[in-house]
C-alpha cells in the first residue's frame, strides 16, 4: 500500500544524495520505488526504512532492459494510480585533462548522465502521466560554470540543463512541472568514487599528457579532498528534492549550498578571463607548466 502522497521513483540510490532523498521521502509520506545495482545496497536501504515505505529496485541507466524490468515493477505495483514523481539521480564523475581523455571514458560520461536520464524518463513518464507527477533532474553548479578537468561530467550536466529547460515547456500543457537541483560542493562517496576514477584514467593516459598535466592533476586532486570535507550534507539537496515534489508552485532551478551560490552569480556577472583566473586561484593551478 502506497503512503498518502504517492509513489516515487529514484535512481542512483545507492549512496549520496540519492540514498538521502530516498529516506527523507519515505519518511514523509511517500513510497519510495529506490533504484540501486546491488542487492546489498537494497538491503541497507530497507533496513533504514521499511518495505511500506521503501522498495529497492535494480535498475542500470544505461542498460535498456534493465530500465524496462524497474518499469515493469512499479506499474505492477502502481498501476493506474501513476507515480507522483521521477528523481533522475543516478550519475558518475569523469575527470581528466580533455586533450588526453581516452573518448571511451567521454562517452561513458555522456552515457551514464545525459543518455540514461532520458532513456530512463521515457520508461517511467506513461506512469508520471497517470498522476500528473512531477520529474526532478540531479543537476550540479557544474551544469553553468565548468571548471577544468571536470569537463566530460559539467558538459553532461550542461546538458541535463538544455534538456530539463525543453522538457519543462514540452509538458506545460499537461501540468506537468519538470525541475532541475544545481548542488555545489555535497559530503556524499561521489568525491571517493572521482579519485578513483581519476586513477583509472591516469593509467590509460599517455604518460607524456600525465607528465604535461602532473601539477594540474596533484592540485586537482587536494582541492577534492577539500570539497568533500567541507560539504554540507546530502540531505539538504533532498530537502529541496522534496519541495521540488511537493510544493504548489515548484521552482524550475534549484542552487544548493553556499559555494554553488557564489559560483552562480560568478558566471553571471564575471567576465570570462576573470573567472578563469579566479576558478585557477581557487583550484591552485599553476600559471605556467
Amino acid at each position: 500500500m502506497a503512503n498518502n502522497r504517492g509513489y516515487v521513483v529514484i535512481t542512483g540510490a545507492s549512496t549520496g544524495i540519492g540514498e538521502a532523498c530516498a529516506l527523507r521521502l519515505a519518511g514523509n509520506g511517500f513510497h519510495v520505488f529506490a533504484g540501486v545495482r546491488r542487492d546489498e545496497d537494497g538491503a541497507r536501504l530497507l533496513a533504514q526504512a521499511s518495505p511500506e515505505t521503501l522498495t529497492p529496485i535494480m535498475i542500470d541507466v544505461t542498460d535498456e532492459a534493465s530500465i524496462a524490468k524497474a518499469a515493469s515493477t512499479v506499474i505492477a505495483t502502481a498501476g493506474d494510480r501513476g507515480i507522483a514523481g521521477l528523481v533522475n539521480n543516478a550519475g558518475i564523475s569523469v575527470t581528466g585533462p580533455l586533450e588526453f581523455l581516452p573518448l571511451a571514458r567521454f562517452r561513458q560520461q555522456m552515457e551514464v548522465n545525459v543518455t540514461g536520464q532520458v532513456a530512463v524518463t521515457q520508461a517511467f513518464m506513461p506512469l508520471v502521466r497517470k498522476a500528473r507527477g512531477r520529474v526532478v533532474f540531479m543537476g550540479s553548479i557544474g551544469g553553468r560554470m565548468s571548471s577544468p578537468f571536470l569537463g566530460p561530467y559539467s558538459a553532461s550536466k550542461f546538458a541535463l540543463e538544455a534538456i530539463t529547460d525543453s522538457m519543462r515547456v514540452e509538458l506545460r500543457p499537461w501540468g506537468i512541472h519538470v525541475s532541475i537541483v544545481e548542488p555545489g560542493s555535497i559530503a556524499t562517496p561521489i568525491w571517493e568514487k572521482a579519485l578513483s576514477t581519476a586513477d583509472e584514467i591516469e593509467r590509460e593516459i599517455d604518460p607524456a599528457g600525465v607528465k604535461l598535466y602532473e601539477k594540474s592533476i596533484a592540485a586537482l586532486r587536494k582541492t577534492a579532498k577539500d570539497l568533500g570535507a567541507r560539504g554540507i550534507p546530502a540531505d539538504e539537496v533532498a530537502k529541496v528534492v522534496e519541495h521540488a515534489l511537493t510544493a504548489k508552485t515548484p521552482k524550475t532551478r534549484y542552487i544548493v549550498g553556499r559555494d554553488a551560490k557564489i559560483q552562480a552569480l560568478l558566471f553571471k556577472f564575471a567576465p570570462d578571463r576573470l573567472r578563469d583566473r579566479a576558478v585557477a586561484r581557487v583550484l591552485g593551478l599553476p600559471s605556467k607548466p
